[in-house]
């Protein structure tokens, strides 16, 4: 895991190392273990190190292949690259290192583009081909490795965040009234391309693209699971639906085990992280290394869920972590969270895994995690709501859903100029469920919550917030495999026991009956959920700011009405109004917009 940065020129110009160098500089807290440059004609590359797999200095970036032919910077793991490895050196393909990293650079010189296909990780790359010019990034299939792009005329600049590209200089930051509209739509959610900022773009999820020296590119999605019933799958009975779900995550699982270094996990003491302890257990790990938070109490609201991850933690044997954060702690904490974030993210578990991250990297470079599953296999309490109508009318059924506002809502909280003339969230949620390929409503609102609500807000935020510890965290719930099986399972499987029933009849083989029965859980932070004290103060400082005024995004009398009773206004799904209105503003004014 790491940190990746870039520049490529059209204008027949060299690359401003300069620039790249201040890119990687502000991704060095993804990668603290080493720093590394490459210039040749019209790219240049730079490179942050956190050393996970190879620790040698042989796995330092960029890394040009034995043959002179590519050089590339990777961030991620490919888990299944000992087994590429052996097959590349069977093909004639030489090794100076045990990392994956070389296992990418040759894997694209054996088999192109099309390489991704057998790559099982998490990734984002770019690599140079030293004949053509040529420059190709990819991301992987669930876009857990973020790769952030800014285009000019004469040039493009890539990086593994946002705000190493605001470093690089040069960025055109006004901002993106359609991206706006999503972000206040969805729950602070920007699907790809887009990001808040007109001249910052993420390359898409199970995407390769191609740029030629002239600066045209080719884009390939090479990957898309189908959600419907699969012939391979005909006649299949609800426990072997079960034993096929636990065979998946339990190869998902020994997958994100390989490293050079221990790995922990983040325990919540819900359905999703337990599992990955009882299954790491059943693999043969002993005192593995649990990680738990908690917050102080506010509002009548409970801060942690302590006494089901120390259920997990006793019945396993793990080492296990308690980190009980006060309320005050979490206002100081606040902003070095957002500093953090590569586009902003309200939703309040922020804080707590910027926190929780922070303690956990003073004992482990890796964790998994049990994030993904809710959308994988139907958890959320919409979803049978969402089950119940026909196709053809899931669109506006997900929208009364799902969506925090409506247009018309939004319509009376924005400035004019930042109102696009359309309901354009509304309308891409339409045009996504037309696409074919969901048999029933519910495998069309699946398909757009793992392919694109998941990626760029639960995903991200994991990304995002260990990261800036120098942590790798690891997602087995989002196993291509996984979600692949998980796409072809009947709806009515994942809809039972109050919803992720699958999932949660395989838990029963492993797991305590009180760890899998109990109410949903959500990652509390009550003094943000309240908007308590310094919260709160910090909320009408941001609004109040110079910057905030000359932007001039909301209306002036709907930000008085959420000041006026900041504990009141709530959107359509339960979220605080005004977070999420001024968490956007704190992040412009952090990022120096």
């Amino acid at each position: 895991m790491c940190g990746l940065s870039g520049e490529m020129r059209f204008d027949g110009g060299r690359p401003d190392l300069a620039a790249v160098v201040r890119m990687s500089d502000r991704l060095a807290a993804r990668g603290p273990d080493g720093q590394g440059t490459w210039s040749h004609g019209a790219v240049a590359l730079g490179h942050r190190r956190l050393k996970i797999i190879d620790l040698s200095e042989r796995g330092a970036q960029p890394m040009t292949d034995a043959g002179q032919e590519i050089t590339g910077v990777f961030n991620g793991c490919i888990y299944n690259y000992a087994e590429l490895r052996a097959e590349l050196q069977a093909l004639g393909h030489r090794f100076r290192s045990t990392s994956d990293t070389e296992v990418v650079l040759n894997a694209y010189r054996q088999w192109g583009t099309s390489c991704v296909d057998r790559f099982l990780g998490m990734f984002a790359f770019a690599l140079v081909e030293h004949r053509t010019g040529r420059l190709v990034l990819g991301r992987d299939r669930l876009g857990i490795k973020p790769l952030y792009l800014a285009q000019t005329p004469g040039r493009l600049r890539f990086a593994s965040s946002l705000p190493a590209l605001l470093a690089g200089g040069g960025v055109d930051t006004s901002l993106d009234p359609v991206a706006v509209h999503q972000y206040l739509s969805w729950h602070a959610t920007v699907a790809a391309p887009r990001t808040v900022l007109a001249g910052v773009r993420k390359l898409p999820p199970a995407t390769v693209r191609v740029v030629e020296p002239d600066g045209t590119h080719q884009d390939h999605r090479y990957w898309q699971p189908s959600y419907t019933r699969r012939p391979e799958h005909a006649g299949m009975s609800p426990s072997e639906w079960r034993d096929a779900v636990l065979d998946a995550l339990r190869t998902a699982v020994r997958r994100r085990m390989v490293a050079d270094v221990p790995v922990g996990v983040l325990l919540s003491g819900g359905l999703d992280s337990s599992l990955i302890v009882a299954l790491l257990a059943e693999e043969g790990q002993r005192d593995l290394a649990t990680f738990s938070v908690g917050f102080e109490s506010e509002g009548g609201d409970a801060g942690d869920e302590f006494a089901y991850s120390d259920l997990i933690a006793e019945q396993f044997a793990t080492d296990h972590h308690q980190l009980v954060v006060p309320s005050e702690r979490v206002s100081t904490a606040l902003d070095a969270a957002v500093a953090a974030m590569s586009e902003p993210m309200m939703s309040h578990d922020v804080v707590a895994f910027h926190l929780l991250s922070e303690q956990v990297a003073k004992n482990v470079k890796v964790v998994q995690s049990g994030q993904g599953a809710d959308e994988v296999f139907a958890g959320y309490h919409w979803y049978p709501r969402l089950a119940a109508v026909p196709r053809e009318e899931e669109p506006e059924r997900y929208a009364d859903t799902y969506f925090d506002r409506s247009h018309a809502d939004l319509a009376a909280m924005l400035q004019p100029h930042m109102l696009p003339p359309d309901d354009v969230s509304g309308r891409f949620v339409r045009a996504h469920m037309a696409v074919p390929g969901a048999e029933t409503a519910l495998d069309a609102a699946l398909r757009l919550d793992t392919h694109v609500m998941l990626v760029d807000d639960p995903v991200k935020r994991v990304d995002n917030m260990t990261m800036d510890w120098g942590l790798e965290a690891r997602v087995p719930f989002l196993d291509h495999e996984l979600v692949e099986l998980a796409a072809a399972c009947p709806p009515e499987l994942k809809l039972a026991d109050g919803g992720k029933g699958v999932l949660k009849e395989a838990g029963r083989k492993l797991l305590p009956h009180e760890v899998v029965d109990r109410p949903k859980g959500y990652f509390p932070v009550p003094a943000i959920t309240h908007m308590a004290g310094p919260v709160l103060e910090r909320v009408r400082e941001a609004l109040h700011a110079p910057e905030a005024r000359r932007r001039g995004l909301f209306k002036d009398a709907y930000l008085a009405e959420l000041l006026a009773d900041p504990d009141r206004h709530r959107t359509k799904r339960g979220a605080n109004a005004l977070w999420q209105v001024a968490l956007l503003e704190i992040w412009l004014q952090t990022h120096g917009i």
